[in-house]
């Protein structure tokens, strides 16, 4: 699946470009140091991080790994729902969208409207995901019909549906708004239904990042296969 392209995608800092520890700066120190020799032989391994440690923001799994290779293990079991979020005003929260996407793992992003987003809240997690970009909503629109997938738009709006009584199907897109005023009237029209979370206290609406991750997870809750927890 392709990845971001455009005369505005050239525009981000290329993978060439950046430093290996491209984490670094997002917060406090993490990870590990130089791997004990010998080193093992595998070529996801990457000869750097072995030698200097490994300070991503990854599992454990991945320590030491490429990007590339964490990219191509990860697609090996991506699931089956997509995110897409309109990108009118360059709002920040996109990036937390993304970061949740990639933890819930899933199967491309689709940038709405805009192509350059502000990336700093995805802490680079967007560098293990698919990210396409679509001018506007009929585009989108296209692409999902043409996939076969339903758009499910989220926002609590006068006759959306609850989330919470809403059977999610398995291949689907996942259809958010921006911070504010949420779903564009053309988003609304283009979505097979929408959907709702609900909410009990005195504010009219949750954050937009929230938002998506609850989202996410209610897809995660019906259809993902959730491992027992590994005994101590």
């Amino acid at each position: 699946m392709p990845a971001e392209q455009g005369p505005d995608a050239a525009a981000e800092p290329s993978a060439a470009a950046e430093p290996l520890q491209y984490d670094e700066g997002y917060g406090p120190k993490i990870g590990v140091g130089p791997h004990p020799e010998p080193w093992p032989e595998d070529d996801r391994y990457d000869p750097e991080l072995l030698a200097g440690g490994d300070r991503r923001n990854v599992v454990d799994h991945y320590r030491y790994w490429t990007r590339e290779a964490i990219v191509a293990d990860l697609d090996t079991r991506r699931h089956d729902f997509h995110v897409a979020v309109e990108n009118w005003g360059h709002d920040f929260n996109i990036g937390s969208v993304v970061r949740t996407a990639n933890a819930f793992l899933a199967k491309e992003v689709h940038i709405v409207g805009q192509r350059r987003w502000n990336r700093r809240g995805a802490m680079v997690t967007d560098r293990y995901q698919h990210v396409r970009h679509h001018p506007g909503t009929e585009e989108l629109t296209a692409w999902a019909a043409a996939e076969g997938l339903p758009i499910i738009g989220i926002d609590n709006l006068p006759g959306a549906v609850p989330l919470e009584t809403t059977a999610l199907p398995r291949r689907c897109v996942l259809l958010f708004g921006q911070e504010g005023p949420g779903l564009t009237d053309e988003a609304r029209r283009h979505a097979s239904v929408v959907c709702s979370i609900a909410q009990f206290g005195s504010t009219r609406s949750i954050n937009a990042g929230a938002a998506a991750a609850i989202a996410m997870h209610a897809w995660i809750g019906r259809h993902a296969v959730i491992e027992p927890p590994v005994a101590p």
